[in-house]
């Protein structure tokens, strides 16, 4: 061969190597596909922002359960028929506070679906921190700030809090699994679990987060996957997107529930995927609780 015939060999050669080499991250043998699929593209576009509008009122407490003042963040439908709205707690997730419900548009989502003649209720936001929603050995609760104090005041001020929905998005979609399982059916009539934040192992978790959980035994007390039973008779939504770092996790979630609704979407682990799976989210909460 000559020296322009081995020239034009080794750059097919060099092209289809690198041509493998894409197709085994798509597949997911080698790692990079997150990267790989926003240099693509493939995470997608927020959706426009509904012109519908929501009643939106923000409170702050004290709270005995996380020993700090927090915020909730209650937006309501503004025209309802009489009579107190079901509730679903909306749980944020790493690196956000109660206002992520307006961050993500959730109040313009409601007041859309509610247009659309989906049963009222409200979405209270709640300030979780980023303690993965569960109790831990500092002594912050958010998980007990939720059931034992913001519920009760919540139905103080005349919402329905007997039979509640869940929903939350990466560490707030663990919260939702998490929260559901502790209260049972008879407390929650839906939970929407979106891009859950599930580990597979403590040592998977404490090298993606090293402030998720105290220890191994806080990993083990609070693993969602080993107590899926807990959720039976609760209807479950669980989401993810194709190009999410959790999405594995969250098929075997499915799977572990007998398939519950919501799928695998295009998309990635990032607020504009969470944004397009709002209204169809929104629509199944009202639908079960209304």
């Amino acid at each position: 061969m000559n020296r322009r015939g081995l020239l034009v060999a080794g750059g097919l050669g060099i092209l289809g190597a690198a041509g493998s080499g894409v197709g085994l991250v798509e597949a997911n043998v080698l790692p990079g596909k997150v990267p790989l699929d926003r240099a693509l593209g493939r995470c997608g576009d927020a959706p426009p922002v509904p012109a519908a509008r929501a009643t939106v009122r923000q409170e702050t407490f004290r709270s005995a359960a996380r020993g700090r003042d927090v915020r909730l963040v209650i937006a309501t439908p503004r025209a309802t028929a009489a009579g107190p709205l079901p509730v679903v707690i909306a749980l944020h997730g790493w690196g956000g506070d109660a206002r992520s419900v307006l961050t993500q548009a959730l109040d313009r989502h409601l007041a859309q679906a509610h247009a659309q003649g989906i049963p009222p209720f409200a979405v209270v936001g709640v300030d979780g921190g980023e303690m993965y929603w569960h109790p831990r050995a500092s002594g912050d609760d958010p998980h007990r700030m939720i059931t034992a104090e913001v519920l009760p005041r919540l139905r103080r001020e005349g919402l329905r809090t007997d039979r509640i929905g869940v929903m939350g998005w990466s560490m707030g979609g663990y919260g939702a699994l998490l929260l559901g399982q502790s209260l049972g059916p008879s407390r929650v009539g839906a939970i929407v679990a979106s891009s859950p934040a599930v580990f597979t192992s403590y040592d998977d978790a404490r090298a993606t987060n090293t402030r998720a959980f105290d220890d191994a035994d806080d990993f083990a007390r609070h693993d969602v996957r080993a107590a899926l039973g807990r959720l039976r008779g609760i209807p479950t939504w669980v989401d993810c997107g194709r190009s999410d770092p959790f999405t594995g996790t969250a098929r075997r979630l499915r799977a572990g529930l007998g398939n519950p609704a919501g799928g695998l979407f295009g998309g990635c682990h990032d607020n504009t995927y969470w944004q397009r799976r709002a209204p169809a989210q929104l629509t199944f909460l009202g639908r079960e609780l209304g």
